[in-house]
C-alpha cells in the first residue's frame, strides 16, 4: 500500500431548476399512474392496495371512485408545483453544503 495522497473528486453542483422539474414531472407521472389504477382496477382491490401501501391505514372513508376533472387537473398542477419546490429546495440545500472551491 503506498502513501500517496489521493485527490478528492470534484463535487458537482445540482441545478435547482432541473432537479425541481425532475421531481415535479416524476410526481405527475405517479399521479397519472394512480389515476389509471383507479380507473382500471375494481374499487375493492384499489382499497386493499391503498391500505397496504399506507401500512394498514384505512382509506375507505376518503377513497372516492370518481373525481371531477377539475379536481384531477388541480391535483396534477399542485403535485407538479409541490414536487418542483421540493426538488429545488433539495438542490439548494445540497449545493449549500458543498465545500467552497479553492482558487
Amino acid at each position: 500500500m503506498d502513501n500517496k495522497p489521493t485527490t478528492a473528486l470534484p463535487c458537482l453542483r445540482l441545478s435547482p431548476v432541473r432537479l425541481g422539474l425532475s421531481f415535479g414531472v416524476t410526481g405527475v407521472v405517479f399521479y397519472l399512474g394512480c389515476m389509471l389504477t383507479m380507473a382500471i382496477v375494481p374499487h375493492s382491490q384499489v382499497l386493499v392496495l391503498s391500505n397496504s401501501m399506507l401500512h394498514g391505514f384505512d382509506v375507505a372513508p376518503i377513497l372516492r371512485a370518481s373525481v371531477p376533472i377539475g379536481e384531477a387537473v388541480l391535483g396534477l398542477i399542485a403535485t407538479f408545483i409541490g414536487g418542483g419546490l421540493a426538488g429545488s429546495m433539495i438542490a439548494g440545500f445540497y449545493n449549500r453544503g458543498l465545500p467552497k472551491p479553492a482558487y
